[in-house]
């Protein structure tokens, strides 16, 4: 609602409701307590990557090149060897 507010000429509500939740998404995964929530919350960035670059080419008619599979492919492999690695404890 941000963007729309910035870019499309919406009012300003737009923009502060946007920013309100752009806010609470920062701030809500600092109050997760479970142990591995860093490890989780790393791979969902992962997963967000790939799902930006399904975005822009399926929605926004903006296909990706080379270096955006290259990276999205090194986005999954990162977060298949934090959620899959054996760890020592």
């Amino acid at each position: 609602m941000a963007w729309l507010w910035l870019r499309e000429s919406k009012p300003l509500w737009y923009g502060i409701v946007g920013s309100i939740v752009l806010i609470l998404y920062g701030i809500i995964p600092t109050l997760q307590s479970f142990p591995s929530f860093g490890r989780v919350y790393a791979a969902y960035g992962g997963v967000f990557v790939i799902l930006a670059v399904l975005w822009g080419w399926l929605v926004d008619k903006n296909a990706p090149d080379l270096y955006d599979w290259i990276g999205a492919a090194i986005c999954i492999v990162g977060v298949s060897i934090m959620l899959r690695a054996p760890r020592l404890r």
